[in-house]
């Protein structure tokens, strides 16, 4: 099992109101101010993990606000809780607009983004953060900032995953909702076998043949999330971005995700059951293509 108590760091901001009894004995974060340090504190009690956290990131960021993001990284009051002993589940639950884990620093993951075609949310058709068709702001880990100050990730967290391991290792870096551990984009070649090749996992998403049949009509060229489509056997990885087999943290296999190069970049649907403490409270979202203006959530 990962071994973590205890992780200096930064997470965004879910809920206000304390769902565990927020701040645990010996946890004593800076919630105001400018100089406040990265704060994350992991406990196993029971059957579950919980994850506190002040939302401030533990390694160097893009320069916030920028001019396609308006929003100033800021202290953050977090708790999640995660299952310590997390069970595959009958059916995938789609990730949807909920922060799908949590880095090991504190910091969400959380691929989804609020700008849809034509500012409507109902017309299906989201548009993808790191499809280089929109500029949300991004900094070099894939990152960026909500109006309340969260810094969240959108693809693969560059500089935590230099801080925790070599390039081309198996690298844990985080949980997700469900409490299956996430990855890095490196793998064994022989999902069984620790002693095989290291190679980079490929999702098994690729982008439709043809034309959109409504909304913003043209070629599917990967704007929006709904130009990709699953083709099972394609890559490395399940409809989930993950699959079963060994790690050094699980040397007798566990189900694991995979953050990867390709979409959908951090995975979209949980192969376990998420903890309810990964749902965004609040207004829901709303957008707009490039990018967020000032006070709206920019998922």
């Amino acid at each position: 099992m990962i071994r973590l108590l205890v992780f200096w760091s930064a997470i965004g901001l879910l809920n206000s109101v304390p769902l565990f009894g927020f701040p645990p004995p010996g946890f004593l974060p800076d919630f105001g101010g400018n100089r406040a340090t990265n704060q994350v504190k992991i406990v196993t009690k029971g059957n579950y993990r919980y994850i506190y956290s002040n939302g401030i990131p533990d390694h160097e960021t893009g320069r916030f606000p920028n001019r396609n993001n308006p929003n100033t990284i800021r202290p953050q009051r977090q708790e999640l809780r995660i299952p310590a002993k997390p069970q595959v589940a009958r059916n995938m639950t789609p990730a949807g607009h909920s922060a799908f884990g949590v880095a090991l620093n504190g910091v969400l993951f959380d691929p989804g983004t609020a700008e849809y075609w034509n500012r409507n949310r109902r017309s299906g058709w989201n548009y993808e953060a790191l499809s280089g068709k929109i500029n949300l702001g991004l900094d070099q880990s894939n990152a960026h900032v909500q109006p309340t100050g969260s810094y969240h990730y959108h693809g693969l967290p560059h500089a935590l995953i230099s801080k925790l391991g070599k390039p081309g290792q198996v690298v844990a870096i985080g949980y997700a909702a469900d409490g299956f551990p996430i990855y890095s984009q490196y793998g064994y070649t022989d999902a069984n076998d620790p002693e095989s090749k290291i190679k980079k996992m490929k999702s098994s998403y690729q982008i439709k043949q043809g034309r959109r049949p409504n909304g913003p009509r043209g070629q599917y060229d990967g704007t929006f999330v709904a130009d990709y489509v699953f083709v099972a056997d394609s890559g490395d990885l399940d409809e989930c971005n993950g699959r079963v087999g060994v790690t050094p943290e699980y040397p007798e296999g566990i189900y694991h995700y995979y953050l990867t190069e390709d979409f959908p970049f951090i995975p979209r649907h949980y192969r376990g059951t998420p903890d309810p403490s990964f749902q965004k409270r609040g207004p829901g979202p709303g957008g707009r293509p490039p990018g967020p203006p000032p006070g709206r959530r920019p998922f």
